[in-house]
């Protein structure tokens, strides 16, 4: 509102305090303090919104789906056909429910991002897709294991095959760099700054049109303002594709690495 009413010497363009908002209440657990603040509530509203949904979907299943089934099955059958048989490969389909809890979950909070009265998806903020990340991380690991056993697992991404002995002090690093740090880090950040790079630009431009017509006739006010309106609504759509793409990306790249786990890689 500050930045939309020009305080200050002109406008003035939002900051990183939309993702740190203030808290609704505090609390503390086993000594570990919590904050529940706008964006946790989008967040719980985001999950019960699609479990709702979901559950509507399946409830009265029929040979012929009404609307309702039909969107819930067809995002189903995109998760399970597209990356659970596809790229996971012939033993994924038991990880398609995973997978799918998983596009489901990120697509609701990304939507989140175009609602009015919420307009901030919670993935925008790190540490709600770095938790993502560390549970698939972690699941990654626990197949490869299951699936290999620890020594076949460890062994074939520390000591790639056909690789000359004395080559193994800089390739072991680098695999271990990049198969227990890399994969987690990047996967978190990648949904990360796409939501949080969305938002700002949305923000930006709908405080600007804002800011421009409450200036209307100053300037060049007239002209720039109808063109920012024009822009976030631009944005807008733009982000839409951004949300969905996104959510699919992250599965996908879940799947790869549950691929990966399932198979040895080298």
């Amino acid at each position: 509102m500050f930045a939309a009413e020009g305080g200050g010497d002109g406008f003035q363009a939002p900051g990183l305090g939309e993702f740190y908002p203030e808290p609704i209440a505090t609390f503390s657990l086993f000594g570990i303090p919590f904050e529940i603040t706008r964006i946790t509530i989008i967040l719980w509203i985001a999950t019960l919104a699609i479990l709702a949904f979901l559950i509507a979907a399946v409830r009265k299943p029929q040979i012929v789906p009404g609307k309702l089934q039909f969107v819930g099955e067809s995002g189903y059958s995109l998760v399970r056909d597209g990356i659970a048989r596809d790229v996971v490969g012939p033993k994924g389909l038991p990880f398609a429910p995973f997978l799918a809890s998983l596009f489901f979950f990120i697509l609701a909070n990304n939507v989140m991002a175009i609602i009015p009265f919420a307009q901030i998806s919670p993935m925008s903020k790190f540490a709600f897709p770095l938790v993502l990340a560390l549970i698939c991380w972690v699941i990654y690991i626990w197949i490869g294991i299951r699936e290999q056993g620890a020594g076949s697992y460890f062994k074939d991404i520390l000591f790639l095959p056909g690789v000359p002995k004395p080559m193994y002090i800089l390739v072991t690093p680098i695999e271990i760099l990049q198969n227990f740090i890399v994969r987690p880090f990047t996967l978190a950040v990648r949904l990360f700054a796409n939501m949080f790079a969305g938002h700002m630009l949305l923000v930006v431009f709908s405080l600007g049109a804002v800011y421009l017509f409450s200036r209307f006739g100053e300037n060049f006010s007239w002209v720039f303002g109808p063109v920012s309106v024009l822009m976030a609504i631009v944005m807008t759509f733009f982000e839409l594709l951004v949300i969905f793409l996104q959510a699919y990306v992250f599965t996908v790249l879940m799947g790869t690495y549950l691929n990966g786990s399932i198979e040895a890689e080298h």
